[in-house]
């Protein structure tokens, strides 16, 4: 199948709605079915699922991250056709600030170089947006990261997603007991949803990468900070209702300089010198785990998504650009009996 990439299906096999889909259901919530408590063993159920992984090599942020962002989408067979007139929706990490400590977040070179190759791609319209988990001044986040001056001078503007206008659609993955869940419309609008995280370890789930992102475009209006409702229902559960309702189009890892430790927080630099990209996301992040030297098996949420929203599998997830081994370098991880099957490989 080569770069085709599976789209990402429910428990039934069925194609999942898109963000447009959603929003057009938002009236008729569905109840009840679904794949709750699915946990399948990769090598059984990922069903001939394929997607392809770019790994391209960047030892600092003043390389030339445009170029490399367009061969990645080259690699993963990104066209401007499919670009063209399209609304994109870039959602980075912006999960706390730090002063003197940019490892946190998503770095601004990195936004900002994605923004440019899609507005050279005839994107109709390019914005960043999150709804950050910790503080709730998205003000001083930006400017505490550096986030806001690089996107005022790019003329990138800014959604508080914490606050945007919601609208309430099914819950498409059944993993919590959430029938629904409250989308800002901004994400619901978009065409296209590009996740840009940054490559970490977390203390709970192991690794926080592509699908965790995501926790950021639920408002805190309605979920509370950080997120606490998610929390509650299940971190690996939510992160696997979100991306099975929110459906994203494209991942972009900052892998530059990523966290390794006491993540996504408190947690220490780690330089791993890479852009990580591809349109199926639990293939990303598998593929993140291990360029970070950790076990793809032992994160729950990838676990469960394998077969179901995505490939996991070495053997099925197409390799472009850089060989994984050639990138990895080992991350630090807690030493906590959660975290075991993380760090066994």
């Amino acid at each position: 199948m080569g770069d085709t990439v599976t789209p990402p299906v429910d428990g039934s096999g069925r194609t999942l709605p898109t963000r447009r889909d959603l929003l057009g259901a938002a009236g008729a919530l569905a109840a009840g079915g679904g794949i709750a408590g699915a946990m399948w063993h990769w090598s059984r159920h990922e069903h001939g699922q394929r997607a392809a992984v770019f790994i391209g090599r960047a030892q600092w942020y003043d390389a030339d991250l445009p170029a490399l962002i367009k061969e990645g989408l080259n690699e993963i067979g990104i066209t401007r056709r499919q670009v063209r007139g399209k609304r994109i929706v870039l959602k980075p990490n912006l999960v706390e600030t730090a002063s003197g400590e940019p490892h946190i977040n998503t770095n601004p070179a990195v936004v900002v170089a994605a923004a440019e190759v899609f507005r050279r791609l005839d994107a109709e319209e390019v914005i960043v947006a999150e709804g950050q988990g910790h503080r709730r001044d998205s003000r001083l986040v930006l400017e505490e990261s550096g986030m806001g001056r690089a996107l005022e001078e790019s003329g990138l503007p800014f959604v508080d997603l914490n606050h945007d206008e919601v609208t309430t659609v099914p819950n498409r993955g059944h993993w919590t007991k959430l029938g629904a869940l409250q989308l800002p419309n901004t994400i619901l609008r978009a065409d296209w949803l590009v996740s840009m995280p940054k490559l970490k370890t977390h203390h709970w789930t192991g690794v926080t990468c592509s699908m965790k992102n995501l926790f950021g475009v639920m408002p805190g209006v309605v979920y509370g900070w950080p997120k606490n409702v998610l929390h509650y229902q299940g971190i690996s559960e939510s992160i696997l209702d979100i991306n099975a309702t929110v459906a994203p189009t494209l991942s972009i890892v900052d892998g530059i300089v990523g966290m390794e430790g006491d993540g996504p927080i408190m947690g220490t630099p780690k330089p791993a010198g890479c852009l990580l990209m591809g349109r199926n996301f639990p293939a990303v992040d598998a593929t993140a785990t291990r360029v970070m030297g950790l076990n793809p098996y032992g994160v729950t949420y990838l676990t469960q998504a394998s077969g179901q929203l995505g490939p996991v599998h070495e053997r099925n997830v197409h390799q472009r650009g850089e060989a994984i081994a050639s990138v990895t370098t080992r991350f630090d991880i807690l030493d906590v009996p959660h975290l075991q099957q993380v760090a066994a490989r």
